[in-house]
């Protein structure tokens, strides 16, 4: 099967879906925390669950994908997170949330990697990143639609809608998608096919590969760092400006707006900057973006900092999901999958770092130390880009 527009519009409806249900819960932890009487790094268990889950389904989805065919798996993952939100909105208490967020991580971890690494099996390597940008957008509009409604319905309509409104979401996403597995070929068989290898000892020799394992060791950085700040932004605009939990989602918007001033002109940004100064801009303005949530002072430069923390990790993070789809073209879809698993159990570290340090105060500290690493890490990547081209 070939790359056609109407495919990926579909797959990006699911990645669309997926991301919403991920960043979701950003602005909710405020009144969470609030309902069911507990701190805010308690609340935040609903972030980290998700994540933990998200990172280690990895392992299972891509040789799931590389043995059954890539597409086959999203369309599971994407049917079986329409079923999981709806029960999730009927939570009882937190403990029941966390356990529903722990189900739609490990549901929704084989959406966007799988749909990644059959762009790369697709696409030219010379096209792939401006594919993937395209994709990008759907994922980043996800991630400002959930932001965005996740804050609303907390305050407005409650929290359970929010995970309502999910399920049919992704219900529509699989409903549109099942025709396409009709013209699938039937998944390769034989022992030529390299998705037949045992999963341990293709990831041990993935793992021996130095391409792949600095590919891995930017990806967990930029997860604990650029990831764990994020899930606290919204909690950043209410604790620090005193916005309300809607208007903190409202104000995340602009983190996707960045996304999307980076994703719709991809090919331009690469044309302008090379992979290396994309690298070091991205780390920049990440720095700067997270410097104006600490030291801006006033609402409007928060805001500004949303969308220039936007902008760079879009750069710097589909600079690395390129990477990562040749990073092992013999075994693509694990190796994406892997890079996928690498990147939310960092996230999860970052965001049980950033959860303590809410609870004593430290947010602010932990969020300059965050840019500080991050700019330090767009200048190692950019020089380590070349090497990784030889």
């Amino acid at each position: 099967m070939t790359l056609s527009s109407h495919t990926l519009r579909l797959l990006g409806l699911a990645a669309f879906a997926s991301m919403a249900s991920m960043r979701v819960c950003d602005p909710m932890l405020l009144t969470l925390s609030q309902e069911f009487q507990t701190g805010t790094g308690e609340a935040a268990a609903v972030v980290s669950a998700f994540a933990v889950a998200y990172g280690v389904m990895q392992l299972f989805y891509g040789p799931l994908g590389d043995r059954l065919g890539k597409l086959r798996v999203v369309w599971g993952a994407t049917l079986a997170c329409a079923l999981l939100n709806g029960v999730t909105a009927l939570a009882p208490g937190l403990g029941w949330l966390v356990g529903g967020r722990v189900a739609l991580g490990a549901a929704a971890a084989g959406i966007i990697p799988l749909t990644m690494a059959w762009i790369g099996d697709q696409v030219p390597y010379a096209q792939r990143q401006e594919t993937l940008a395209r994709l990008m957008v759907a994922t980043v509009s996800g991630m400002m639609a959930g932001q965005w409604f996740g804050g609303f319905a907390a305050e407005f309509l409650g929290w359970r809608v929010a995970f309502a409104l999910l399920s049919a979401l992704f219900a529509g996403a699989a409903l549109l998608l099942y025709p396409i597995l009709r013209d699938l070929p039937p998944a390769p068989v034989g022992p030529a096919d390299a998705s037949r290898e045992p999963f341990l000892r293709k990831t041990l020799h993935l793992l021996r590969l130095p391409r792949v394992r600095w590919v891995l060791a930017v990806t967990l950085v930029e997860g604990a760092l650029a990831f764990g700040a994020m899930a606290f932004v919204p909690s950043r605009l209410g604790q620090g400006f005193g916005m309300s939990a809607s208007a903190a989602g409202g104000a995340m918007v602009l983190f996707g707006v960045g996304g999307l001033l980076y994703s719709l002109f991809a090919r331009r940004w690469l044309q302008w900057l090379g992979e290396r100064w994309l690298a070091r801009v991205g780390g920049t303005l990440i720095a700067a973006g997270l410097g104006l949530l600490v030291w801006g002072g006033e609402v409007r430069w928060a805001m500004a900092g949303c969308a220039v923390f936007g902008l760079g990790f879009y750069m710097l993070h589909n600079l690395l999901q390129t990477q990562a789809t040749k990073m092992a073209p013999e075994a693509r879809g694990t190796a994406v999958t892997l890079f996928a698993c690498v990147l939310f159990l960092g996230q999860s570290l970052g965001v049980l770092a950033m959860a303590a340090s809410a609870d004593r105060g430290l947010l602010s500290a932990m969020f300059l130390l965050a840019a500080g690493g991050l700019w330090a890490l767009g200048g190692w990547i950019a020089h380590r880009l070349p090497a990784q081209r030889a």
